[in-house]
């Protein structure tokens, strides 16, 4: 078995790790970047549904959650959306703002693989697929054993990412490495994760699934206002992925279905105004008229406004002000856009991304225990912790 040296050897071909390669060679250290999967980038490509949310122009610390909420800080400053942004212009990639400033590419999350290895090319980092590893020792130098090799490298980077999406080869392998080292590894979960209900909660939604609404929905500390999407197993959309990321099992999920409405109010008011109007005649004015009609069927009945007593108007805010649901639990890692939790911040450099205890090693992107909300966040944290490791590897 042949034996090399490189400066840089990075384990994990996605957003972080090719970030990382980028600023490596671009202070002229040789870099090599491997990966098992098939290709580099896979979650790149799916993302974003084909077009890759690939940040956020309002991203900032507060759009994250970590046991050290500070810890981003730091990384995040030294390289801001508008520094991505600035290389996607670069390489004439056409973009666009969808809401809530999440910029996406107009043609194919291509766009943003090919730009980030055009410029691994440039600055002479090599990419190589289909290939796993084995570290053999820490140094430095370190010594990463591959089927073909033996690599010595002066700098380690560990950016492997999490147990999402395990059909693009996921594994959580860094999660094992850091703990083998002996280094403390925050609790992971699914997080950005759909949920799924059982028994006659999920029979109360069938029927409803493709309807999406405007909600205002909470989970622990977590509140977004973002739709919601009925789905086949429970629900999903925006509102409901942001809040798995603060949701823990055997909690309930508070979901506001008018929340620029006092629904109270308006009932009042109609019942004087409009007493021969059907109750879901009304909710038919807020909500897509199959949504309404089951709301009446599970709960209400189909009464006159004239009908409802202040009660029954109670009853009815009661499962819309907020719809108070009770998840079995998420889809898990197999659609879950992240894992929340990993490598604790307090055994890495903010600055730097190196392990305190273990010089030349370096953990960056999903791996981390820092995980961004919906819209582009965790790309950012990705270019930004792979930047910041590149100027000190």
């Amino acid at each position: 078995m042949s034996a090399t040296s490189v400066d840089v050897l990075i384990i994990g071909a996605g957003a972080a790790g090719l970030m990382c390669a980028i600023a490596a060679g671009a202070r002229g250290r040789s870099v090599r970047v491997l990966d098992h999967a098939n290709k580099p980038g896979k979650k790149i490509l799916m993302s974003g549904g084909g077009r890759c949310n690939f940040t956020n122009m309002h991203c900032g610390p507060d759009n994250f959650l970590s046991a050290n909420p500070h810890f981003c800080k730091s990384a995040l400053s030294r390289y801001t959306p508008w520094d991505f942004i600035a290389l996607v212009e670069k390489h004439e990639v056409p973009y666009h703002e969808k809401t809530l400033g999440q910029l996406f590419c107009d043609r194919s999350s291509k766009d943003i693989l090919n730009l980030l290895l055009a410029e691994c090319e440039q600055v002479g980092a090599s990419v190589e697929t289909h290939t796993p590893v084995e570290i053999e020792q820490l140094g430095p130098p370190h010594r990463v054993r591959t089927p073909q090799e033996t690599i010595d490298c002066e700098s380690l980077v560990i950016a492997t990412g999490g147990y999402s999406i395990p059909r693009m080869g996921a594994t959580g392998w860094g999660f094992d490495f850091a703990r083998e080292l002996g280094l403390a590894v925050q609790a992971t979960r699914a997080a950005l994760v759909p949920f799924v209900f059982e028994g006659r909660k999920l029979e109360q939604l069938e029927g409803l699934a493709g309807i999406s609404v405007d909600t205002r929905s909470t989970a622990a500390e977590g509140t977004f206002r973002e739709n919601l999407l009925f789905t086949h197993k429970g629900l999903s959309g925006p509102a409901m992925l942001q809040v798995s990321s603060y949701w823990q099992p055997g909690e309930p999920v508070q979901i506001d279905l008018l929340p620029d409405q006092n629904l109270t109010e308006e009932l009042k008011r109609l019942r004087r105004d409009r007493p021969r109007a059907s109750l879901s005649t009304i909710l038919a004015q807020h909500w897509p008229k199959r949504m309404a009609e089951r709301w009446c069927e599970l709960w209400f009945g189909h009464p006159t406004l004239a009908e409802l007593s202040d009660q029954a108007i109670d009853n009815i805010v009661r499962h819309a002000q907020p719809w108070t649901v009770w998840p079995a639990g998420t889809e898990g890692y197999r659609t879950a856009e992240v894992t929340i939790g990993g490598v604790d911040t307090d055994e890495l450099s903010s600055k730097t991304m190196e392990a305190k205890q273990q010089p030349g090693l370096f953990f960056i992107g999903e791996v981390v225990d820092v995980t961004g909300h919906l819209g582009g966040h965790n790309f950012q944290w990705a270019w930004a912790s792979g930047q910041a490791a590149g100027q000190f590897v």
